[in-house]
């Protein structure tokens, strides 16, 4: 019911939209926004299709959940320590060379998966976590840098961002989940089969960035090292309260988000109910759509603006995962193993799917948000520091998983973006204040910066 009514209301959005929701564009825009949607579509298919299939493929390796914990925690933090350095060298070497490492680190990765060996699943972890790195800032640094060069207008960018998010974090989710399914549970190929079609689609998205894309670089200058580099991202954030605040907001975010990701399970199935995960992942990403179709529409008006609308989107999506821990209190748990989804599981799922179009909103909005505020030499460096505390954060949870009960995890969560929503407030307070005002300015007690 849930899946159908969602349908519905994301079919009626895409149809319903008129001039006013419409962007006029150009053809060479047309073509190079295409372009860039079948090569984004086809690396996040290769993404997309291995998620499901990770934890289920170690487990039938023989592994526990342990180990699979360290393999996990394994590929957030090499995200952190390896992918930092990788995705801050696309601004100096090269945006399309980094896109294209992507697809060479993500294919190696997809390849390991066929020994069963620790120390080589190991190593895969460690490339899956390079590439993901990469697929978070590479595409997107090359991207704004190649839309300001060949001169578009600067609304545009957020119809790429938001048909970006509704295609790759939305439909092409859904369809890499049926087709991982055909592949492994109707086809019988076994565990590995969707790993090597996810290298075949990176593969051929490799093709298309070789023949048709043209590099960009943020910072060419050749006198710059790796720590030049690091300090100079480190000193745009720490002088510039607008870029703090995006990160933080973007930290606590994404950091609910990924946590989110280990919990749904587990709450929507506490004694062990049998709950369709593929259909109901399928859902999650249907909302997810509904929330971009609803971005691109904000988005393509003049107000409200993205810093005022995403504070009231922050505290739907706090006040969505406090479900878990209200129907805890209010409805009484089932004591019967097994069975379907219970009665508390159904209105936690609607809570869920609420949380999952806020994601839809979320990504589009601070994609449009970092174009603006991200100075563009260090753009790369600046996103890969986004992603650190968020990093820690995801291995901290994942280490602790079992050491908390279901409840205080979301009630952290929905602290988290509580905060967000106040941060994204103070965000739209300063948004109008001139880029880069030294924050020695603004605190007369603080030290120079170039002491």
């Amino acid at each position: 019911m849930v899946f159908g009514a969602l349908s519905a209301v994301v079919a009626a959005l895409e149809l319903s939209k008129n001039s006013k929701d419409r962007i006029n564009t150009s053809p060479a825009f047309n073509s190079f926004k295409n372009n860039y949607l079948v090569v984004y579509s086809l690396m996040m298919a290769g993404d997309w299709l291995q998620g499901p299939y990770v934890y289920y493929l170690y487990s039938t390796y023989g592994f526990g959940k342990g180990d699979i914990g360290q393999l996990f925690i394994a590929g957030f933090g090499s995200s952190m320590l390896f992918g930092t350095i990788v995705g801050s060298l696309a601004d100096k070497q090269g945006r399309k060379r980094a896109c294209i490492t992507y697809c060479i680190t993500y294919i190696l990765s997809c390849i390991t998966k066929h020994s069963p060996e620790y120390r080589i699943l190991m190593i895969g972890r460690v490339l899956g976590g390079i590439a993901t790195s990469l697929l978070f800032s590479a595409f997107e640094s090359w991207l704004v840098a190649e839309h300001n060069k060949r001169g578009f207008e600067q609304q545009w960018l957020s119809l790429t961002f938001s048909k970006a998010i509704f295609l790759g974090n939305g439909l092409i989710a859904i369809l890499s989940g049926l087709f991982g399914n055909l592949l492994v549970d109707s086809l019988s190929l076994g565990p590995v089969a969707p790993f090597d079609a996810a290298a075949c689609f990176l593969a051929i998205g490799m093709a298309i960035i070789f023949s048709s894309w043209t590099e960009n670089f943020g910072d060419p200058s050749e006198n710059k090292d790796l720590l030049t580099q690091f300090r100079g991202a480190a000193i745009a954030i720490a002088s510039d309260e607008k870029i703090a605040l995006l990160g933080a907001i973007q930290s606590l975010f994404e950091g609910s988000m990924y946590t989110f990701v280990f919990l749904w399970t587990p709450a929507l199935s506490p004694n062990d109910e049998e709950i369709p995960h593929g259909f109901i992942f399928a859902t999650f990403m249907l909302a997810s759509m509904l929330g971009s179709s609803l971005a691109s529409r904000l988005m393509a008006r003049s107000a409200p603006r993205v810093e005022s609308y995403m504070q009231i989107v922050f505290v739907i999506s706090s006040a969505s995962l406090l479900l878990p821990i209200i129907t805890n209190f209010l409805v009484a748990p089932s004591k019967v193993k097994g069975g379907s989804i219970s009665f508390a599981g159904c209105l936690q799922l609607l809570g869920f799917c609420t949380f999952e179009a806020c994601v839809g909103i979320f990504w589009p909005s601070i994609m449009k948000m970092r174009s603006q505020y991200i100075p563009e030499e260090a753009r790369s460096t600046i996103m890969n520091f986004f992603r650190i505390p968020l990093n820690i954060f995801v291995c901290i949870v994942l280490y602790n998983v079992d050491a908390f009960p279901i409840t205080i995890m979301f009630g952290m969560c929905s602290i988290f973006l509580f905060v967000a929503s106040i941060l994204q407030r103070r965000l739209m307070a300063i948004s109008d204040k001139p880029k880069m005002e030294s924050w020695t300015a603004m605190d007369p007690e603080a030290e120079p910066l170039n002491d």
